[in-house]
C-alpha cells in the first residue's frame, strides 16, 4: 500500500488549489490527487462561459459574504485570511493576469479558462504533486494516524485526507456513513420556465426590476431578461439560489410577481397614470412606453390590460387604468418549471455546516479530514462567487495541514 502525506479527493478548482498551496508551502510533503474522471478541472473549462470566473470584485469580507445562500455566516472569518485580493494577487504571481469587467467579475486577461488549468497543471507538475486520473475512489476510512483510501486499482495511505469532490452524492453518502451529517442537494442556480403569452413574441427584452414569489418571502431586484423559454437574468438567480428549498419544496410551480417599475405599490403607480391620461389625451397609449420600458414590452402590458392598439389615453377607462397599473407593479406570471443556468450547475447540499471548523476546514468527527469546495453545503449565487469559496477552503486547509505534518 503506498503512503503519502496528503491524498485529496477530487481533480477540480478546490482540490487543485488545496494540493498546490500544500506543496508550495512544504515541498517536502508528497500529494497526490486522485481524479474520477478521464480529464481533471473540467468544471473551470466550461464556467464562465469557457472563460473561467475566478472570483468577484468585492474587497469587503462581510460583504462578500453575503452573497452566500449558505455559507455567509461560516464564510466572514475565513473571508478574513483569504479572500478577493489574495486570489487575485495567487494567480498574477503565478503568471495569469485578471481582470475586472464592469459588473465586478474578475477572468484572466486572456479571456480564457485554459489560463487557469494550464496554470495549476504547471504547478502541479513544479511541485511534484501526483496527478491519478480515473480513479473511482470506492471506500476511505480512518485508520491509526491517518486514512486509508480505496480506487477500483490501488489502496492508498495517507496522514491527512482532503475531500475536495464536489456535488458527488456518492462520496456524501459515504461520509453520512462516517456520522457527518450531509444535506441532500437540490438545484441552486436556474431559470425559470414560463408559457405566458405576454412574453412569448418578446425574448431578449431585459428590464431592472423587483420580483418576489407569491405566498413566501423571497424578494429580489435586479437586471432580469425575458428567455424563449421564460425568465433569466441576475434577478431569477438570486431567487432560485436563496429561494434554492423553497423553490424546490413548491415543485417549481408557483407565481412569479414582477414590478417593471419604481413605484412600490399600487397606490403610488395609479395616480400617476391618472395624470399621463390627463396630460396626453390624444396619444396612442402603445405609443410611447413609460418608465424607459422597452416598447415591445411596454405593448404586451398594454394589451394584456385589454387596451386596444389604436385606443388614446383619452378613451382609456377605469377598468383598464386599473388592469394597466396592476401590470406595471404586480404582473403575475405562472412559473412551471426551471431549466439549468448554461452549463454552471450548481446545487445547495453537501456537509453540514456544523461539521466543520471553519478556522481550519477540519472536519469535527473525522481527525485528519478536511473539506473544501462543494462537498459543503454552501453555495453562492453567480459571478464568481463559488470559486472564491474553493480558494479561500483550500487555501486554509492547506495552512493548516502543513503547519501539522510540518
Amino acid at each position: 500500500m503506498k503512503s503519502y502525506d496528503v491524498v485529496v479527493i477530487g481533480g477540480g478548482a478546490a482540490g487543485f488549489f488545496t494540493a498546490i498551496n500544500v506543496a508550495f508551502l512544504n515541498p517536502n510533503l508528497s500529494v497526490v490527487i486522485l481524479e474520477r474522471a478521464k480529464n481533471v478541472l473540467q468544471k473551470v473549462r466550461i464556467s464562465g462561459g469557457g472563460r473561467c470566473n475566478v472570483t468577484h470584485a468585492e474587497f469587503i469580507p462581510n460583504e462578500l459574504a453575503k452573497n452566500y445562500p449558505r455559507g455567509e455566516k461560516e464564510l466572514r472569518g475565513p473571508f478574513h485570511s483569504f479572500m478577493t485580493g489574495d486570489t487575485m494577487e495567487w494567480f498574477e504571481q503565478r503568471g495569469v493576469p485578471l481582470k475586472i469587467e464592469d459588473d465586478g467579475r474578475i477572468f484572466p486577461a486572456s479571456n480564457s479558462s485554459a489560463s487557469i488549468i494550464d496554470c495549476f497543471l504547471a504547478e502541479a507538475h513544479k511541485l511534484g504533486i501526483e496527478i491519478q486520473k480515473q480513479q473511482l475512489v470506492t471506500n476511505f476510512k480512518p485508520i491509526t494516524a491517518g486514512w486509508e483510501i480505496a480506487t477500483k486499482t490501488v489502496k492508498i495511505y495517507a496522514k491527512k485526507l482532503v475531500v475536495a469532490t464536489g456535488s458527488q452524492t456518492k462520496i456524501w453518502k459515504h461520509l453520512s456513513g462516517l456520522g457527518v451529517k450531509t444535506i441532500p442537494p437540490v438545484p441552486s442556480l436556474f431559470t425559470f420556465n414560463s408559457n405566458d403569452h405576454r412574453i412569448a413574441s418578446i425574448p431578449g427584452v431585459a428590464v431592472q426590476v423587483s420580483a418576489s414569489v407569491n405566498t413566501t418571502k423571497l424578494k429580489t431586484e435586479g437586471p432580469l431578461l425575458i428567455t424563449h423559454w421564460g425568465f433569466s437574468g441576475p434577478a431569477i438567480l438570486k431567487l432560485s439560489a436563496w429561494g434554492a428549498r423553497t423553490l424546490h419544496e413548491l415543485d417549481y410551480q408557483f407565481d412569479l410577481l414582477v414590478n417593471w417599475t419604481k413605484f412600490e405599490s399600487f397606490e403610488s403607480c395609479h395616480p400617476f397614470l391618472k395624470e399621463v391620461k390627463e396630460d396626453n389625451p390624444k396619444q396612442l397609449v402603445v405609443k410611447k412606453p413609460l418608465y424607459e420600458l422597452p416598447k415591445r414590452l411596454w405593448v404586451q402590458l398594454v394589451l394584456a390590460s385589454g387596451i386596444f392598439e389604436n385606443q388614446r389615453w383619452a378613451d382609456v377607462n377605469k377598468k383598464q387604468l386599473t388592469a394597466l397599473t396592476n401590470q406595471l407593479v404586480r404582473a403575475t406570471f405562472l412559473i412551471n418549471g426551471k431549466s439549468a443556468f448554461k452549463d454552471e450547475f450548481v446545487t445547495a447540499g453537501g456537509v453540514d455546516l456544523k461539521e466543520i471548523n471553519f478556522k481550519n476546514y477540519q472536519c469535527n468527527k473525522l481527525q485528519n479530514c478536511y473539506l473544501v469546495g462543494e462537498v459543503l453545503n454552501v453555495d453562492a449565487i453567480t459571478g464568481g462567487f463559488n470559486f472564491q469559496n474553493a480558494w479561500t477552503g483550500g487555501y486554509i486547509a492547506a495552512h493548516s495541514i502543513v503547519k501539522e505534518l510540518s
